[in-house]
């Protein structure tokens, strides 16, 4: 196991990398802790849960919503948990996204630890502390940010993971390294993703050192206002996409890297859009889709990143060198029309 403690503003987070969800036992005190789960991990782990105060829900986005929170927040006041309470999402990013906004509101604010079992959880969603809920058609509409306690990470949950979300997990993998880091870019070139699933150490070297990525951008940067809106790269287009059409989220957001690098190629003159799209069909992502642009554009102009009729949008200069570009929404709608 390899221990590592993040300050993010007044704030702590230990990772305890490369270790088993035993581990929990000796971080929250069982009695006054309660595990939020869905059913295709309790299911598929239910040993794990016995002796633990836990709700299960009903799996996906379509329930990463107001309506879920309140039934959650009800059993919390059945079971008599007050501000001394732990609360623990056991699962992917709608999982941790409900703990972690659940926590933050009830009563003001309890304690919150994270075990993410998925691959996307672990790499992204599960890190920073965003923790947001969805309402209609539009993503993450309704949250906050607040650092978690603790993140656990235990790999034999990834066994049971479908291939799909074994791909949706390398979508926020290849977005790290397009925007950040060229040696990595040129490391998953090399390699696929039946390398990852079989060889567990570099595995487990690939997973904490993009969630350590992400954690040192929101220690510089916890609220938004500056490096860290880089790591939204793909997702101006891709949540619309992932919000109108259901598609999984690596998958909406592997679409929207490859408007965004063939805008850059407009814009910045980025030269490496083939790149990109190789690499994320190298890894079974999806680079091609047939969608209702207006559809897609009246949920994008509610985008939290818009600023009036402007919206910031994450272009690449090269690989490993992003950056951030205000757009008018016209000019957006223009330059993906002429895409299509």
């Amino acid at each position: 196991m390899k221990q590592k403690k993040i300050r993010i503003v007044a704030a702590v987070t230990t990772c305890y990398f490369s270790s088993r969800f035993s581990l929990l036992k000796k971080l929250v005190p069982v009695a006054h802790t309660v595990l939020l789960t869905d059913q295709h991990v309790y299911k598929s782990h239910a040993s794990l849960f016995k002796g633990w105060n836990t709700i299960v829900l009903k799996a996906g986005e379509p329930y990463k919503i107001q309506p879920t929170v309140d039934a959650v927040i009800e059993q919390l006041i059945h079971m008599k948990a007050d501000r001394q309470t732990w609360l623990i999402g056991v699962g992917g990013g709608v999982i941790t996204d409900l703990a972690g906004y659940i926590g933050a509101i009830y009563m003001r604010g309890i304690n919150v630890g994270f075990v993410p079992t998925t691959l996307l959880a672990m790499v992204d969603a599960a890190v920073g502390g965003k923790n947001g809920i969805d309402h209609g058609n539009y993503k993450n509409l309704v949250g906050t940010i607040r650092q978690p306690s603790f993140l656990l990470y235990d790999s034999e949950f990834l066994k049971t993971l479908p291939e799909r979300e074994w791909r949706n997990g390398f979508a926020e993998i290849i977005k790290h390294a397009a925007c950040f880091k060229p040696l990595w870019f040129r490391e998953l070139e090399k390699n696929n993703l039946p390398y990852y699933q079989k060889n567990k150490k570099a595995l487990a070297l690939l997973i904490e050192k993009n969630a350590l990525l992400k954690l040192s951008i929101v220690q510089q940067d916890e609220s938004e206002q500056g490096l860290r809106r880089v790591l939204n790269f793909g997702h101006t287009l891709g949540h619309a996409i992932e919000m109108v059409y259901e598609v999984s989220h690596g998958e909406a957001i592997a679409l929207g890297m490859v408007a965004a690098a063939k805008l850059s190629s407009q814009l910045t003159g980025f030269k490496d859009s083939n790149r990109l799209h190789q690499l994320l069909m190298q890894y079974g992502l999806p680079t091609e889709a047939t969608y209702d642009l207006s559809k897609l554009m009246r949920v994008l102009e509610m985008d939290k990143k818009k600023a009036g009729k402007q919206v910031r949008y994450v272009l690449l200069k090269q690989v490993g060198k992003a950056q951030v570009q205000l757009l008018p929404f016209t000019a957006v709608k223009n330059l993906l029309n002429q895409l299509s």
